[in-house]
């Protein structure tokens, strides 16, 4: 989940059953998913509006995108499948009226989620009033706006969530600084929850992340990554420079704080709750954050009931330039899979 993506999965890097590790494509060419995060930087491109065309014909716009790729094949063009860049391009078609290409910074494989993934597209505004009047290019809100609108009616999950004019000759592939690929990992026996699916890989055993955090460091720096480079990567030298590859453990949970938690909270923090009733004050039945209603009189055989074991969840994060082709992929399957023959 992709990318501070995207993923994809994170990639929150980004995408794959719930058993298996999602992939992305790291290579320049066939590009970067946890979840993915690309950063461009351009002279003059600003807020906005400093990279307005001086051809009044023709402007060109840098697209940043979020993304759930659990139900796309991938983000580049291929037939008959779904994709990110198929989405795209058909929401900007029925916005200008018009066939558009997009050209994205980084590819990502099917099912890998994107925080932000960076695009560029040349758009025409012709008048449908009047075909064949050139009109003044659209200021970048109200692409934003119009395009989400066209998303928003195709199963919606996509979204556009910046957008800026930039010159003719910027390439958000080629000018891209850094790309970041985020990998979550969820460790422990019980079994997946029902709203990690496809967000998460789940490994049964403990990991130890000393050893993980250990493999990584050997891994940062400029080296030859030949042993991480797959069949089909177009990139001219195996040599690549890593800015970081980390391994953080994290919080496992991103939706509601428990009873416990929500007191703890307010403790530190001072009341932050519009609710007339503390939780210290709860009445003989509540609803708890399990969805289950349990008398606050209950015996002990009742305690804990509806409240799932929280696994322990790890973060992997890959910063770099640009990658091989599944390049990140192979370094974090390898130090997960390295750790787990090691453990037997």
């Amino acid at each position: 989940m992709k990318e501070d993506g995207g993923d994809p999965s994170l990639a929150m890097p980004s995408s794959d059953s719930p058993t298996q590790p999602k992939r992305i494509l790291d290579s320049p060419s066939e590009s970067p998913k946890p979840q993915k995060l690309p950063r461009s930087v351009e002279e003059g491109c600003g807020e906005g509006r400093e990279g307005m065309s001086q051809n009044p014909r023709l402007q060109r716009y840098l697209v940043a995108v979020e993304y759930i790729g659990t139900r796309f094949s991938g983000s580049q063009r291929q037939p008959n499948c779904r994709t990110v860049v198929g989405v795209l391009e058909d929401a900007f078609h029925k916005f200008i009226g018009q066939p558009v290409s997009i050209s994205f910074s980084s590819r990502t494989d099917a099912g890998v989620h994107a925080l932000s993934n960076v695009c560029h597209v040349d758009v025409e505004r012709i008048s449908k009033r009047k075909p064949g009047e050139v009109l003044t290019p659209h200021e970048p809100g109200v692409v934003r706006r119009a395009v989400n609108h066209f998303l928003q009616k195709c199963e919606g999950d996509i979204t556009v969530i910046d957008v800026r004019c930039v010159p003719a000759d910027f390439h958000a592939r080629f000018k891209a600084l850094e790309r970041t690929y985020h990998y979550r990992i969820l460790s422990g026996p019980e079994p997946l929850s029902t709203f990690e699916k496809d967000r998460a890989w789940h490994v049964p055993e403990e990991l130890d992340i000393l050893a993980m955090k250990k493999a990584c460091s050997i891994l940062i720096g400029s080296h030859d990554f030949s042993s991480f480079r797959a069949t089909g990567c177009q990139a001219k030298s195996p040599i690549k420079t890593l800015d970081e590859l980390s391994v953080t453990e994290v919080l496992p949970s991103l939706y509601f704080p428990s009873i416990m938690e929500r007191s703890e909270m307010e403790s530190l923090n001072g009341s932050l709750s519009c609710s007339k009733t503390s939780d210290h004050e709860l009445p003989a039945n509540y609803l708890d954050t399990s969805g289950m209603s349990i008398q606050k009189n209950s015996t002990d055989c009742c305690q804990g009931f509806g409240h799932r074991s929280r696994h322990r969840c790890y973060v992997i994060t890959a910063r770099a330039r640009s990658f091989l082709y599944h390049q990140a992929y192979g370094w974090w399957s390898k130090i997960c899979r390295d750790w787990r023959d090691n453990s037997q």
